[in-house]
């Protein structure tokens, strides 16, 4: 027992030596591709390229994802080479992104699995401002929610698209866990509970259950619940884990949303448009002269059929110009500047009495 123990200790000894070595010769590499993203942004400088190109970061990880051999997850290649990416970013240039904030929201995290940690942040009090810090320049870029797998559309985003000239430029999917938490270790001493009218609809089910007597109060965001949680009496929040980091919370009941696979998906806004990549996205903005006529719509996506266009979301708003007029906002799959797309949005334009492209845009990488 005692030889057998000592020779598993000086096998791991031995290993632990070659995984320092490893790290440091992955150390070197990183150094190496610093060096290089300097020189690219050197060049790009020079030229007034972008610093940020979501295609090419796209194009960069769905390679690496294609080209590993294993063990190590295909999930964990787009974490790790994100804050490679990052990293290498910064040293470029800073990134600064606006989300709905304080610090602690799932906007924030969007924004992190995004563009990585070597960000620049910028929290707004609502996805209203988030429009517009991007739009005066105050952040490069902006990350809003735009649709809940439980709960649906955020309205208040499509509605900003409207009037905004920004464009998509990405889109992120981040699987929600919601927990219940608080100053207090026992549920009976909670009188009220606060969180994102999202994120409230979302733990609907559990909350009758378990809390069905306890008052629900909405707030701006989840962060916002966690610091009243954390300055009042009596008041829990619903809210990410990080937010109890953040505001020094207990962690009453974890992952309280009703459905496992809760998931939100955000978009990335940007002022500047952005070239093909290899897996895009399109949204479109678009109505017809008169929205209540019998086929209106039909006639609108005609051309979409016809071309094999596959439609892979499609919501109706409010024009506000006049009662009972609608304008549609539709995910489609492809770049609206590649074939065949571009063929079919040019005949849908024809027949559109407003016609705008939201964004085009690599698809969330998951």
């Amino acid at each position: 027992m005692g030889i057998a123990a000592d020779d598993d200790d000086a096998a791991l000894r031995a290993l632990r030596v070659r995984i320092d070595a490893v790290d440091r010769e992955l150390l070197a590499l990183l150094n190496r591709r610093a060096a290089l993203a300097l020189e690219v942004g050197a060049l790009k400088q020079r030229s007034g390229a972008a610093v940020f190109r979501p295609q090419r970061e796209a194009q960069v990880i769905a390679g690496l994802k294609a080209a590993n051999g294993g063990p190590l997850a295909n999930d964990s290649v787009a974490p790790i080479w994100r804050e490679i990416m990052s990293a290498c970013r910064s040293l470029e240039s800073p990134t600064r992104v606006a989300f709905l904030g304080p610090a602690g929201t799932f906007s924030e995290l969007a924004a992190l699995g995004y563009f990585g940690s070597s960000l620049t942040p910028v929290p707004c009090v609502s996805i209203d401002e988030v429009f517009r810090a991007t739009t005066a320049g105050a952040a490069d870029f902006g990350v809003v929610p735009i649709e809940n797998s439980t709960e649906g559309t955020v309205n208040n985003t499509l509605d900003m698209f409207l009037t905004s000239p920004l464009k998509i430029i990405g889109e992120v999917e981040l699987r929600i866990h919601q927990n219940l938490m608080g100053r207090m270790t026992m549920l009976g001493d909670i009188r009220r509970v606060c969180g994102h009218p999202q994120s409230l609809a979302q733990c609907r089910g559990w909350l009758q259950e378990h809390m069905p007597g306890v008052e629900r109060i909405t707030v701006s965001s989840n962060a916002e619940g966690a610091r009243r949680a954390r300055d009042e009496d009596g008041t829990a929040a619903i809210a990410g884990a990080a937010a109890a980091e953040v505001y020094g919370l207990n962690l009453l009941v974890l992952e309280v949303e009703d459905r496992p696979d809760n998931t939100t998906r955000f978009l990335v806004i940007g002022r500047k448009a952005v070239r093909p990549g290899e897996a895009d996205k399109t949204t479109l903005l678009v109505s017809a002269a008169k929205t209540d006529a019998p086929g209106a719509l039909y006639r609108l996506l005609e051309p979409l059929a016809q071309h094999g266009i596959s439609l892979t979301r499609i919501e109706s708003r409010p024009s506000r110009k006049k009662k009972w007029d609608y304008v549609f906002f539709i995910d489609l799959e492809g770049h609206a500047e590649r074939e065949p797309l571009a063929t079919a949005l040019a005949e849908l334009k024809r027949r559109a009495s407003l016609y705008r492209v939201v964004g085009a845009y690599p698809k969330a990488i998951l």
